[in-house]
């Protein structure tokens, strides 16, 4: 768990670093917001969901770390097609959240398997 927490934290701060080298426009500006809330989501939601109240608390807050895993690598990939800014970190992270995003799902089935 204490990994995890550590891993989700890192992929915040490396997408907000990547967002950083992307120019300064209005289009650009756009999918950089959404991917700085969708990223920095996927770790806020991990550590609520290591303070859940119950196993169905933890499925829900997991259940937000899985959509907002998913819309990060969304973001990921529409900027790695419209612009030439950073391609192999671009695709570091969305194999990282690729990544995250499995391992969610995974923890999810885990706990769904023991409620019932």
């Amino acid at each position: 768990m204490r990994d995890l927490k550590k891993r989700t934290k890192k992929f915040t701060i490396d997408c907000w670093e990547l967002c950083k080298q992307f120019p300064k426009s209005r289009e650009f500006d756009a999918f950089i917001r959404q991917l700085i809330r969708s990223s920095s989501s996927v770790g806020a939601n991990y550590r609520a969901a290591n303070r859940a109240k119950s196993d169905r608390d933890f499925i829900h807050k997991m259940k937000i770390v899985e959509e907002e895993a998913d819309e990060s690598m969304f973001w990921l990939e529409v900027l790695k097609e419209v612009s030439d800014v950073n391609p192999e970190e671009i695709t570091r992270l969305i194999s990282e959240a690729n990544e995250l995003l499995a391992i969610t799902v995974s923890s999810i089935k885990t706990v769904r398997k023991r409620i019932n």
